[in-house]
């Protein structure tokens, strides 16, 4: 037999055994689906608000060194990753404006979302010397509003940090005061003073006497990554 007639030998057997057993489509219901997911997968986020000890200053906290950008560092070291969107404002306070004109409630309102888990507020030593009332209502308004914009998250709310044991008792005052109305909105509540945060630590200090250096900030973020860390174990 010829090649060519053994090739149309072969061709016909094999098209009587597809007529005969035809393969079956795969029903879609058993095709096994995949959920993708989100990069944010896994992720907790957070919302800062602060002043310069936040914002960070020519004495040190700048960028990638400041207490922030160490702390989600740590974190994501013991494998908590962060999101967090950081509104903070030289000169600020609850009831001081800052060197762009807003209160601690206004960078609230810029940096509270609705799937935050966790705000935290750090401050402020400006609020020295401002009426105790109106000191009360702006830190209720604040913690309010992100209340309103963030109803499953936690609050921690830091105090005034002092760098030295002689602390003025109007920041005794305003530390007394951001206490209260903390506790009032259900948060948790820090004191860097009666913690004595930086006392005898000039080597954390900028050569202003005031804001925490580059070495500041590191042990800033020793400080405040473990209180993070806490709230949002539960």
């Amino acid at each position: 037999m010829s090649r060519l007639a053994t090739l149309v030998v072969s061709l016909a057997l094999l098209l009587s055994v597809v007529l005969e057993h035809p393969v079956k489509p795969v029903h879609p219901a058993r095709v096994r689906a995949y959920d993708l997911l989100t990069v944010d997968s896994g992720v907790s986020h957070l919302a800062v608000i602060g002043d310069s000890y936040t914002t960070g200053t020519d004495e040190g906290g700048l960028g990638p060194k400041s207490w922030t950008a160490l702390t989600w560092r740590t974190l994501a070291q013991r494998g908590v990753r962060i999101a967090a969107d950081v509104a903070a404002e030289g000169r600020a306070g609850y009831g001081v404006p800052g060197d762009h004109g807003s209160l601690f409630e206004d960078l609230t309102a810029r940096a509270v979302k609705p799937d935050d888990v966790l705000v935290v507020f750090f401050g402020s030593r400006n609020d020295q010397g401002v009426d105790p009332g109106l000191l009360a209502e702006r830190a209720s308004a604040a913690f309010d509003l992100a209340r309103r914009f963030a109803p499953s998250a936690r609050f921690l709310v830091i105090g005034p940090p002092w760098p030295t044991a002689d602390v003025p008792g109007a920041m005794l005052q305003v530390r007394d005061v951001l206490n209260a109305e903390a506790r009032a909105a259900g948060a948790a509540f820090v004191d860097p003073i009666g913690d004595r945060w930086f006392v005898d630590r000039p080597d954390l200090i900028g050569p202003d006497g005031v804001h925490p250096n580059d070495a500041g900030h590191a042990y800033l973020a020793d400080k405040i990554a473990p209180l993070i860390c806490a709230q949002l174990s539960g």
